[in-house]
């Protein structure tokens, strides 16, 4: 059997882990409305946006200084001080950070997992699928999957992507900004901490160009629709305490949503600035019940470059890395590295399309996707966060 991977992505000649990014706790319970997420972030801005006390006052007493943070210091990736902030997601906006130059360099971290990490794996496994050719979707990309964009942050190895889709908020009907990704593209998982400066691009490159007709793009052009920077990230408990970035650790698990602000205040919401936003199937249905599901992301390692929206289309099988785990998803596809996060979209039982499930790993010859069956914990995860900022 191939060995598998996970997929965020890493800045030029940095390779990283592929599946290494986790945000905060989950509950228990589908209602789950005493859930206290295990890490958290008052994101506010910097510069010409007023940052409020109450996070002044945090970032002071975890020993950040907002002015040298913004100013380079949250580059520094000591191990002590990493892993004490995964108790707090700090994440201020630095604009203009995420200039265009450094949006097109991020790429995937690729760390393949050994065969062994799967050979004995118990529970229910179909046989691998035949790989299904990505195909870059057809742009502009607002027009055809307006909800599906990419995400950006800093690790200790440098700019790393994901890829990530807008979900709608309960407590916002038609005015979410609520944004769905895999655990590993927000939090290192068990002994690493929370990264840094994430934020998130829907319809990043709208146009569809190429890699050579982007070397001297604006901003605009590669962020159509704004730069949302997270101010809260919220994964799964099980992400955070055994996720790891090889070897499939903490995959069933490996989901997370984050809230999002624009980098330039401008009154609308996600939801409203993309046009749309998928609803969440917390039920989704036996794998034998769906006939298809398309899996969208911006793949980064080779032969791709980031730079382009693909999609692959595929009926699902059944993948256990654990007996004792959820089992899940597995279809055949060719995106690589930087596709993780990426949104599993199918018909729900009324036939309209909802997020089912999200990229989390593969094997190193790109031939598969997994993703986590989205349960009671991916549930608990989804209402904290809409909870937290329903008066908001």
């Amino acid at each position: 059997m191939p060995s598998n991977r996970r997929r965020p992505a890493l800045a030029v000649a940095a390779i990283a882990s592929v599946l290494a990014l986790t945000a905060t706790a989950c509950g228990s319970s589908d209602d789950n409305t005493d859930a206290k997420p295990t890490a958290s972030s008052e994101q506010q801005g910097v510069g010409d946006i007023k940052l409020p006390d109450n996070l002044n006052d945090k970032l002071k007493n975890l020993g950040i200084d907002l002015d040298q943070w913004k100013n380079g210091a949250w580059n520094k990736w000591d191990k002590d001080d990493w892993l004490r902030e995964a108790g707090d997601f700090i994440n201020p906006i630095i604009k203009g950070l995420w200039k265009p130059d450094r949006m097109r360099e991020a790429q995937e971290p690729d760390k393949p997992v050994d065969d062994s990490d799967i050979a004995d794996d118990q529970g229910v496994t179909d046989p691998d699928p035949q790989p299904v050719p990505a195909k870059e979707v057809a742009s502009p990309y607002s027009s055809n999957v307006p909800y599906a964009g990419k995400v950006f942050f800093d690790g200790p190895e440098g700019s790393m992507v994901c890829s990530a889709t807008v979900v709608e908020d309960p407590a916002h009907p038609g005015k979410s900004n609520l944004v769905w990704t895999a655990g590993h593209c927000v939090h290192a998982g068990k002994g690493g901490g929370w990264y840094k400066n994430l934020m998130f691009v829907p319809s990043y490159n709208d146009a569809g160009k190429s890699q050579a007709e982007l070397e001297n793009a604006t901003k605009e052009e590669l962020a159509p629709k704004g730069v949302w920077w997270a101010d809260w990230a919220q994964t799964s408990s099980q992400w955070i305490d055994n996720g790891a970035a090889v070897g499939g650790k903490g995959a069933p698990y490996d989901f997370a949503v984050m809230h999002v602000k624009p980098e330039v205040s401008g009154g609308k919401s996600l939801e409203e600035t993309v046009g749309g936003a998928l609803p969440v199937d917390f039920n989704a249905p036996a794998v034998k019940s769906i006939d298809e599901i398309t899996a969208t992301g911006y793949p980064a390692a080779p032969p791709f470059d980031g730079q382009k929206m693909n999609q692959c289309a595929d009926k699902p099988g059944r993948l256990s890395l654990d007996a004792k785990q959820p089992t899940m998803y597995r279809i055949g596809c060719t995106m690589t590295a930087g596709s993780s996060g990426g949104g599993w979209v199918a018909n729900g039982a009324d036939g309209k399309p909802a997020l089912v499930s999200n990229t989390s790993i593969g094997p190193s010859n790109a031939t598969w996707l997994a993703g986590p069956h989205l349960g009671p914990e991916a549930k608990g995860v989804y209402s904290a966060v809409s909870k937290k900022f329903a008066n908001q």
